[in-house]
């Protein structure tokens, strides 16, 4: 599984992180999106592999800026994590 943290300009509110959440969900197949206007990112759990330049292209056509992308495997922590 990947994470991939987006750093985006232009989130004032609630209703922008719910705009991004529903552009990459139409556009792609996620396990999981948040997004947070205080801390100005968005992160991204998926299986696929998507692409720097699809994600810029989806989150700039709802008017927002991505100033950087960072991707890296994830892995869950469970309750017993710890153990291995």
């Amino acid at each position: 599984m990947n994470k991939i943290t987006l750093k985006i300009d232009g989130m004032m509110c609630g209703m922008c992180e719910s705009h991004i959440n529903d552009a990459v969900r139409q556009k792609f197949r996620v396990k999981k999106v948040t997004s947070s206007h205080a801390k100005g990112e968005t992160v991204i759990l998926t299986e696929d592999d998507i692409g720097e330049q699809s994600l810029r292209a989806v989150i700039e056509a709802t008017g927002y800026k991505v100033l950087s992308v960072k991707s890296e495997p994830y892995e869950k922590k469970g309750l017993f994590g710890f153990l291995k």
